[in-house]
């Protein structure tokens, strides 16, 4: 596919795919017209890019649908200056958005290979403002920071609050949880020190974070 049916692929993702989608954010809509997504899919599915399809990458990992990116993405309200953070790295691509609406953005993933190659492509689109990280963050991210965005870009089978107390007083995180064939994309905000708002935004499927656990349930 050429650049110039690139572009095309993009402006009739953002007006086909994401407006429908109920996004109306100017902010959002600028990003994801102006960033290009080929540049993070794996090549095989460059032609893909903007597709309204989850992608897949190594480790049986995906990049979601670019509707489903652009809902967090407008729940989550990024504003200049604040502090946010993604559960879930893959090819770097919603941390570069996440980038050019915060200020600083952490990423975190399991496989060290995702932070060597969202970092080359972050580096090759000049983004500066993102620190990678490589761990395992399905029960919580605590690295003495409160961060005012927290994005969780794989599934919890069941919710718990191990990133509830990451947030910042007014943070919001966002996070899809239950299991197949229908999830539930939930709004979470830190509206004081013991007290958070939840609210549901859509339903969903998009494959659980890798090391979520499902509380054992014991039957006589």
């Amino acid at each position: 596919m050429t650049e110039v049916n690139l572009e095309r692929a993009r402006f009739n993702m953002v007006e086909q795919q994401v407006r429908p989608w109920e996004v109306l954010n100017d902010r959002i809509l600028d990003v994801l017209e102006a960033l290009p997504r080929e540049d993070f899919v794996p090549a095989q599915y460059r032609n893909l890019a903007y597709a309204d399809l989850q992608l897949p990458l190594a480790h049986d990992e995906v990049m979601l649908e670019p509707r489903v990116e652009a809902r967090m993405l407008q729940a989550l309200e990024p504003q200049p200056g604040e502090r946010a953070l993604e559960i879930g790295t893959g090819s770097g691509y919603f941390a570069a958005c996440l980038a050019r609406l915060a200020g600083e953005v952490t990423s975190v993933d399991i496989h060290e290979s995702f932070r060597e190659l969202a970092a080359e492509h972050l580096a090759s689109r000049g983004v500066e403002n993102v620190r990678l990280e490589v761990g395992d963050a399905a029960a919580g991210w605590d690295d003495g920071h409160r961060y005012d965005v927290i994005a969780v870009t794989g599934s919890l089978p069941e919710l718990h609050q191990g990133f509830h107390r990451t947030l910042a007083i007014g943070g919001r995180l966002i996070v899809v949880v239950g299991q197949l064939p229908i999830m539930e994309a939930l709004l979470i905000t830190r509206v004081a020190d013991d007290q958070w708002a939840v609210e549901s935004l859509f339903d969903t499927s998009i494959p659980p974070l890798r090391g979520a656990r499902v509380t054992p349930r014991f039957e006589l």
